[in-house]
């Protein structure tokens, strides 16, 4: 938390006197929404006039779109600002995209790259300290408090989920055990000699070590950890269902992205549960219609449109998320709320004329209880027509029920795709543990039409 409202919570903590902020980390999270707008514009201004001063790029686009810094008068004035793409990071790689000199970049993050060149993210010391405020503001409102035992499984390195939960987690007070991802046994076993309340990592993540607790024995619903924040990939209702029943823990969603800062756009607050909060002080959120670029109201489905208002090594104006949610009123916190996330605008599949997400498919897996989550979809294109195979695990407790009650759980999958998504499909149901096991991002789709 920038300035003061940091200084007064470290007196505070010092003072043994935590919970004096109530339900916030920081005042700023309450504050009314007119207060919240003047801030925002107020950055905003400032955000819009270092990037167009110092990146050459930006300058070239808001002047080819006819805007100026001096244009925003007001929250609504942003739609007259061209928007940031993908694709904009990767044709100025590594650093052409930076509002400071290189020697002010103290660290350096990147994407993986797997569908081109990696988008590289430059971070000064002023971005560092802001981005661990708002991790250990996102920790606190999911449930952690200071003294907690952190047990962070994200990947460590280039990848922003490690060190942003670390850093976070540290700021908050909390002590951090930094496994980083991978060696699912040692996991195992260090959560049981530590004892950790928390634990940070994917999604599917936590069905892999769920899956690891079973193998050595152990009920995974009868270990320390009560807190599992989630993070990297979206997580449906059902599939949090699955894992919160399984590890006996309250899942909480934790969403950002490399480009904006990384891990702590947005946070689920405890009390509430009701989608994640998003930290509008620092990230000013928009909704459009993907395909015209139109401003939504809230409360209509769309893409999600970011502009960050405080960094400075790399501001980003109107960045393209492409993740499909919508935005709701304020709940636990005045600042909005994200909608669970319906899917990619990147990651639709157009099968024979249907638009299908993943998650439709995974919606429907998790409602069979003869199947487990762990599933790949398959997209072929072998006769000039697009086919669709899903490749599912049967569930642990259904994986010695024979093949008669495989087929007939394929074909009930089968029979549902149908139904509600409109197509026909392919259903292959493989047996338990048959099927990869993520340690960070899960694969969920393989596309193997030619391009």
């Amino acid at each position: 938390m920038p300035g003061d409202a940091g200084m007064a919570w470290g007196k505070l903590l010092k003072m043994g006197c935590k919970e004096a902020l109530g339900d916030a980390y920081d005042p700023v999270e309450t504050s009314s929404r007119d207060a919240l707008a003047a801030l925002q514009l107020k950055r905003m201004q400032w955000s819009l006039a270092h990037a167009y001063r110092n990146v050459e790029p930006v300058r070239r686009k808001f002047e080819a779109a006819g805007a100026h810094p001096d244009d925003l008068k007001s929250l609504g004035d942003l739609a007259k600002f061209p928007f940031t793409t993908k694709g904009d990071l990767r044709d100025a790689y590594p650093f052409g995209l930076f509002a400071v000199p290189r020697n002010q970049i103290i660290r350096l993050h990147a994407s993986s790259g797997t569908t081109g060149k990696p988008t590289v993210v430059g971070y000064t010391r002023a971005d560092l300290d802001m981005w661990a405020n708002v991790m250990a503001r996102s920790i606190f409102a999911a449930g952690g408090r200071p003294g907690d035992l952190v047990h962070n499984s994200n990947g460590y390195g280039l990848f922003t989920g490690g060190l942003g939960f670390h850093y976070g987690a540290e700021r908050l007070g909390c002590t951090v055990i930094p496994m980083s991802g991978g060696q699912t046994e040692k996991q195992v076993q260090l959560i049981g000699d530590f004892g950790p309340k928390i634990i940070c990592c994917t999604p599917t993540y936590l069905l892999t070590l769920a899956d690891g607790f079973a193998e050595q024995g152990i009920d995974p619903a009868a270990t320390s950890l009560k807190l599992a924040l989630a993070g990297g990939e979206p997580c449906t209702r059902e599939m949090r269902a699955v894992i919160e029943s399984r590890m006996a823990l309250d899942v909480m969603e934790c969403y950002g992205l490399s480009e904006i800062i990384g891990p702590g756009v947005a946070m689920e607050c405890l009390e509430t549960r009701d989608g994640p909060t998003i930290w509008e002080d620092h990230f000013y959120p928009e909704i459009i219609d993907p395909s015209t670029g139109e401003v939504l109201p809230d409360g209509e489905f769309g893409e999600l449109v970011i502009t960050s208002l405080t960094k400075e090594a790399l501001p980003v104006v109107r960045y393209r998320t492409r993740d499909l949610t919508r935005l709701l009123p304020g709940a636990a916190r005045t600042m909005r709320r994200l909608d669970k996330l319906a899917g990619r605008s990147d990651d639709m599949l157009i099968i024979r004329g249907v638009n299908v997400f993943p998650s439709q498919i995974e919606e429907l897996i998790l409602k069979s209880p003869a199947l487990a989550p762990h599933y790949v979809i398959e997209v072929t294109r072998p006769r000039h027509m697009d086919e669709i195979e899903v490749q599912v695990e049967m569930s642990p407790e259904a994986g010695n029920s024979g093949e008669a009650a495989q087929r007939q759980a394929a074909a009930e999958l089968q029979h549902h795709i149908k139904s509600f998504i409109g197509i026909s499909a392919r259903v292959r149901v493989v047996p338990t543990a048959s099927i990869e096991r993520p340690v960070g991002k899960a694969r969920r789709v393989v596309d193997r039409r030619a391009r």
